[in-house]
């Protein structure tokens, strides 16, 4: 009975932390400006299907993609031995669904097999991160902790996987042994390997698989709690923002109902627009991205696809489209601790433009859209540096020396050229 209580008071504990952290994620995500779409409602269900059930964008590269399909299907199919642990650890019974009988068997050997090849995924992802030192593994943003963050999870997961296995494999031994409580049951294709390995002494065997029963369970509850504070929010959030994903085509970008009006207006000086002007033209802060762009720099799991196929940093320049997402999860997680500490209306002084995002970032970008293409889970970071542009045009009337010459140009001549319309055929006259 003292192993269930602790067992009840630890699962109660680690949902209602989690839940506490989570409704901060909300909280955060809700300092943008509504903006989730609700149209297309089937296109949208099966977008979400095929990307993110389906990871049908990881099958670009095919050798990460079988790498994370196997951690994938690990992480959700093994959640069933999950379920079974968890209504063992509240009513004291061992192994409670065994009495489903030969598939009982043929889904314990299915969960050894998925979590031996979850741990020798998750040891190559380690190797490939540390050892083989892929280039888009780096960069100016993937310091310190972005680095640990990534190697925190694959240690996890193995060290996860390797406590469920040789708990297996005590479990097994204890079952030949006879031994009260552990009832015949499971099949065991992977930890039959360990068993030699194992002491045959009875009292030793219990204490190595409470050990490690005990371990795996702690260990899952520390990573549910650990993923608020980790960049492995995508393992929740790649549902919801592949389904509200762009669906028109990546090259359109959306009018401003401001400035519509303001055209209309023009055009029509009887003309009265039902919306108000908005406060800010494009965005300077966190506040004022859509819902849905904060969504995305939190489903963000810095794999740096985007970032590898950006012409703007392959060539050198500044702009990192992983950068500018990470730099919006860390202005938004800096603007909810100054809310909880100082109130929704504070003002630090700071702004993710210029005190994140460097303005020479957000013009190295060609709008080439390789970065939306590349993501694995539909994220926009063009959508971010756009709003951010048009801030900075719209309502500071500041863009680089050469953008000003060609508006100009637009303006007085009616074309980027600084020729006038008149002398726009001389060059037929020889």
């Amino acid at each position: 009975m003292i192993a269930q209580i602790l067992f009840i008071l630890l699962c109660l504990g680690s949902i209602a932390l989690f839940a506490f952290n989570f409704k901060k994620v909300v909280r955060n995500i809700k300092i943008g400006k509504p903006g989730f779409p609700t149209d297309r409602s089937p296109e949208r269900w099966m977008t979400m299907l095929k990307v993110a059930f389906g990871q049908s964008k990881m099958a670009a590269r095919p050798i990460p993609f079988l790498l994370h399909l196997a951690v994938y299907l690990g992480f959700v199919i093994i959640n069933i031995e999950v379920l079974e642990i968890m209504i063992d650890g509240i009513f004291g019974t061992h192994r409670v669904f065994s009495s489903i009988g030969p598939l009982y068997n043929f889904l314990i050997g299915s969960f050894e097999i998925l979590a031996f090849l979850v741990f020798v995924s998750c040891l190559i992802f380690f190797i490939r991160r540390n050892v083989l030192n892929i280039k888009r593994f780096n960069g100016i943003e993937m310091k310190a902790w972005p680095k640990s963050d990534a190697n925190y999870i694959l240690i996890t997961e193995m060290l996860l996987m390797s406590a469920f296995l040789i708990m297996n494999a005590a479990d097994a031994k204890l079952q030949a042994l006879g031994a009260n409580h552990y009832i015949s049951a499971g099949s065991f294709p992977i930890s039959q390997y360990i068993q030699n390995l194992l002491p045959a002494n009875e009292s030793t065997l219990i204490m190595i698989e409470r050990f490690c029963w005990w371990f795996h369970i702690i260990g899952i509850f520390a990573f549910l709690n650990y993923l608020p504070y980790s960049k492995h929010f995508h393992i929740l959030f790649a549902f919801p923002n592949t389904y509200f994903s762009k669906l028109y085509p990546k090259g359109k970008f959306n009018n401003m109902t401001a400035v519509t009006n303001e055209v209309k207006a023009m055009l029509d000086p009887s003309y009265i627009p039902l919306d108000l002007a908005p406060s800010k033209f494009g965005a300077k802060d966190v506040q004022d991205l859509t819902q849905l762009q904060l969504l995305n720099a939190y489903t963000c799991t810095e794999c740096g696809r985007c970032t590898s196929v950006c012409p703007a940093n392959i060539t050198g320049k500044l702009l990192s489209p992983r950068k500018i997402m990470m730099d919006t999860r860390d202005r938004m997680e800096e603007v909810g601790k100054n809310i909880d500490k100082h109130g929704i209306d504070y003002q630090d002084g700071k702004a993710l433009l210029d005190d994140y995002i460097t303005r020479e970032e957000i013009w190295a970008c060609t709008t080439c859209n390789a970065c939306t293409q590349a993501c694995p889970v539909n994220i926009d970071p063009l959508g971010i540096i756009m709003d951010l542009r048009r801030y900075a045009v719209m309502e500071e009337s500041v863009a680089p020396a050469s953008l000003n010459a060609m508006q100009g140009n637009i303006e007085n001549n009616g074309a980027p050229w600084k020729y006038s319309p008149s002398d726009r055929f001389n060059w037929v006259q020889d």
